[in-house]
């Protein structure tokens, strides 16, 4: 028998302008790295910016200061010398001190370095949190790292949000589990986690905030379950060993730049529910060969798949609004088929004939049972216009095996 189954901070920056230093006059030219020239010494400038949250600490006084120097309110911009430079926070009674951080400081052209710190009232075991009608969002995070559980209750009350920039820059967090109970994962809230390899995203999460994953580097895997309607922009932005991304069928919106320069990823499945794909979301994913379009052509920012030189765009009979290229990539129709009359025993082992499209890239699959099926790759093939003829040598092995027809 066969079968067939077919930078939120980054991009809002105040801008540093470049000042040429001389003993004699001050000149600002905008865009340009900042000079001092000094006794003959030449140094180079650039730009940090901090946040504080939340704003209840910014109303009670809370400050940020530089390599101890002059103390700062949130959102300010100063100039520094490029290199590595110390930020702490002024202590506010009855607050949580956020830890001194280390923040290396870029040349202007290369944009302003951005960092904040999260103070802290209520913590449980390394979590800071707070309690809005009756449920609980983790604001901060103190905690030893490694394996992370986020609780689904905190005192009796459910962990219903993940906060700005809860976990930014944690870097000893190497696996996070997000249990069920969480419905929103706020703007930055894991990023640069840059030991992080591993999430679980729990499957009533509905919003995946901007700039999430942002330059979460180890992360190898990730799936958005069903619930999740929008991943924001920049969600998750430089995550170059990301090789898989599985985007469940709930998906509506997948945000600006959002899987930008994620190198390692090669193919990816965008599903009926996606009406609109932001600017730049797959651009600069070098290795992406395979975008598989199970729905009709969504609303399409500007490069999504800028300089995704080997991607095609495949998509489904049925589906409408294609043409011969999409997101100046070009498509191909994904039409394999059993060729009917074809299946059967020849030299002891059962086959058959696949058609469709050339240059398809498909992958057989059997499992020995249909109310539970277990699906296992058997063979991955190209089509070239003609008839491929698949076999199964194991075929004797079962008492019954369905095979069906997918895409890698």
């Amino acid at each position: 028998m066969d079968m067939l189954l077919l930078d939120r901070k980054k991009t809002s920056m105040k801008r540093t302008e470049a000042v040429f230093v001389t003993a004699l006059k001050r000149l600002t030219l905008a865009g340009i790295a900042t000079l001092a020239i000094a006794q003959g010494a030449l140094a180079q400038f650039g730009g940090l910016q901090v946040d504080i949250s939340p704003p209840s600490v910014v109303s009670a006084g809370a400050q940020w200061q530089v390599d101890d120097g002059a103390w700062h309110d949130s959102d300010a911009c100063v100039e520094l010398l490029i290199g590595s430079h110390t930020v702490a926070f002024s202590p506010v009674t009855g607050w949580i001190t956020p830890a001194i951080q280390t923040v290396m400081v870029p040349y202007a052209i290369e944009g302003v370095a951005w960092t904040v710190g999260i103070y802290m009232v209520s913590v449980v075991g390394g979590f800071g949190y707070t309690t809005t009608n009756g449920t609980i969002a983790i604001t901060g995070y103190i905690g030893p790292g490694g394996d992370v559980t986020i609780p689904n209750t905190i005192s009796g009350l459910p962990v219903t949000s993940i906060g700005d920039y809860a976990f930014y820059n944690y870097g000893s967090v190497t696996s996070v589990t997000i249990p069920d109970s969480v419905t929103d994962i706020g703007d930055g809230a894991f990023k640069s986690c840059l030991s992080l390899t591993n999430v679980t995203i729990g499957t009533n999460v509905s919003s995946i905030g901007d700039y999430a994953f942002y330059e979460c580097y180890s992360l190898t895997s990730v799936t958005i379950p069903n619930s999740v309607t929008s991943i924001g922009d920049w969600a998750f932005w430089g995550c170059w060993r990301l090789a898989s991304v599985t985007i469940d069928n709930g998906v509506t919106y997948i945000g600006a730049n959002a899987f930008v320069n994620c190198t390692s990823l090669t193919s990816v499945t965008i599903p009926d529910s996606v009406t609109d794909i932001g600017d730049g979301a797959f651009a600069n994913c070098n290795s992406l060969t395979n975008v598989y379009f199970q729905g009709h052509t969504p609303s399409l920012g500007s490069g999504v798949f800028q300089f995704d030189n080997n991607a095609t765009v495949y998509y489904l009979p049925g589906t409408t609004g294609w043409t011969t290229t999409f997101g100046g990539r070009p498509t191909v129709l994904w039409n394999p088929h059993v060729q009917p009359g074809s299946s059967g025993v020849r030299s002891n082992q059962f086959g058959f004939n696949i058609t469709g499209s050339s240059n398809l890239v498909v992958v057989i699959e059997a499992t020995s049972s249909l109310s539970n099926p277990t699906w296992t790759p058997l063979q991955s093939n190209t089509l070239n216009g003609n008839p491929l003829y698949f076999t199964d040598p194991q075929w004797t092995d079962y008492p019954g095996r369905f095979y069906r027809v997918t895409w890698p």
